[in-house]
């Protein structure tokens, strides 16, 4: 009896193995969003703490983000080709050692040179987290789960606004120190539960090895409470696409790779656009009651039901047409807060905002991983992730540009790319819901 790894899993649904594995991928992924997140709130405090000012301070972010770029990059690729497991133990090794030396930095330059490093660690875990997790997904339950998985940003996040402000109403001479600090704890405790994940069986088959990548399936159905796989069952790889085996750009391919990659490219702009800069914004400034770290707090909450819209929608409606929705959900919200004439309305389009960005990046998270093959998955989410972190490098320097012009006319930048976004979605003619992957 011959089986696919997509096919063996069915057998044993989504069940206690998953939601483990769940709980160790969410930690981690929690500690990257407090990485990514900590530029915006860290910003004003290590500008203070150095004697620069904010644009300067900002560098942080530049630095973060850039290694973000190389880490996506690199180790993508080098998961598709030694295994998704020592990559994930490497990565999250770096993300807790740098994360916390970044705390104790004497001097601005030393802090570049260890955020750079974080990024890169942060950057390589992000891509083979989902390639990994949705490996280990039966398609009936793999669209919800992986919104499930990206629900931890928000987690993330809620953290870091909470750390901020408490680290500011006890009146912390370093608020910065406070907010790294607090970020590296989860990755620190995650470099010891990401031992106990094995590596993934899609992964294995691929490798040849049907030996190691059985007893990995069993490892899961028995955990889940079923049967392992009979032992006259043999494990075969996936049918792949004609003309898919070498590249993300290849014919069958290119059309997905560069609307998907745009989507990825233009909503990080808009997103590390806005959450970069409001936290300062709204930290000094802000715009009457809509002001401190007590409203980035309900920023924060917001983006937990958007996910859950998200769960239901890439299941209930289609990754695509999910993603479709959020894409201008998100544009209308950066458009509402351009018009808006009062501290009510203003509130309103930036919790829609906040809403609607993490539904965006929990459809695309879920649809991505979907849209590639076992052996070109790592490549092509750390393609999309490297893309992303493109985004993450810009939106520091050139959006003080448009900032310049006024914070309103940013935000409706904003909107235009949001928009974008949703006419490069138009280029990815494939709906994955309810999917075997290859």
């Amino acid at each position: 009896m011959q089986l696919t790894v997509d096919e063996a899993l069915a057998r044993g649904g989504a069940g206690r193995f998953q939601w483990r594995l769940l709980g160790i991928f969410g930690l981690v992924w929690a500690a990257d969003a407090m990485q990514v997140i900590a530029v915006g709130f860290a910003a004003p405090s290590v500008a203070a703490t150095f004697g620069i000012d904010r644009v300067t301070a900002f560098q942080i972010g530049t630095v973060f983000f850039a290694g973000m770029f190389l880490g996506a990059f690199a180790f993508g690729r080098i998961a598709d080709r030694i295994g998704r497991r020592n990559i994930l133990v490497l990565t999250v090794g770096m993300d807790a050692i740098f994360g916390l030396a970044s705390v104790f930095a004497q001097d601005f330059t030393l802090l570049l040179v260890l955020r750079f490093l974080t990024g890169v660690a942060v950057g390589g875990t992000l891509p083979v987290d989902y390639a990994m997790m949705a490996e280990f997904l039966p398609p009936r339950n793999r669209g919800r789960w992986l919104v499930w998985l990206e629900g931890f940003w928000a987690v993330g996040t809620i953290v870091v606004a909470l750390t901020a402000w408490i680290a500011v109403a006890q009146g912390a001479v370093a608020p910065w120190r406070w907010i790294f600090a607090v970020a590296a704890i989860p990755a620190l405790i995650g470099i010891f539960l990401r031992l106990w994940v094995p590596e993934s069986p899609m992964y294995l088959i691929r490798k040849g090895d049907k030996v190691g990548a059985k007893a990995v399936v069993d490892r899961v159905l028995v955990t889940n409470g079923m049967q392992a796989l009979p032992r006259d069952a043999e494990l075969v790889p996936a049918q792949v696409p004609t003309g898919a085996e070498t590249s993300i750009f290849s014919d069958m391919l290119r059309s997905r790779t560069i609307g998907v990659l745009a989507v990825w490219f233009l909503v990080s702009l808009s997103y590390y656009g806005v959450f970069v800069w409001v936290p300062g914004q709204l930290a000094t400034e802000g715009f009457g009651f809509v002001r401190g770290y007590e409203f980035l707090v309900v920023l924060a909450l917001a983006q937990v039901p958007g996910y859950a819209l998200a769960a239901w929608g890439v299941e209930a409606l289609g990754r695509r047409a999910t993603l479709l929705g959020f894409l201008l959900l998100s544009a209308a919200g950066c458009a509402l807060f351009t018009v808006a004439t009062g501290t009510a309305m203003i509130a309103a389009a930036l919790i829609l905002m906040s809403f609607a960005l993490l539904g965006t990046w929990g459809a695309l998270y879920a649809f991505t991983p979907e849209l590639y093959p076992t052996h070109l998955r790592g490549t092509g989410m750390g393609t999309a992730s490297a893309v992303a972190r493109l985004g993450g490098i810009l939106a520091p320097s050139l959006l003080a540009l448009v900032f310049a012009k006024g914070f309103g006319f940013a935000i409706g930048v904003f909107a235009a790319l949001l928009l974008l976004g949703a006419l490069a979605l138009l280029l990815v003619k494939a709906e994955t819901r309810d999917q075997a992957i290859a």
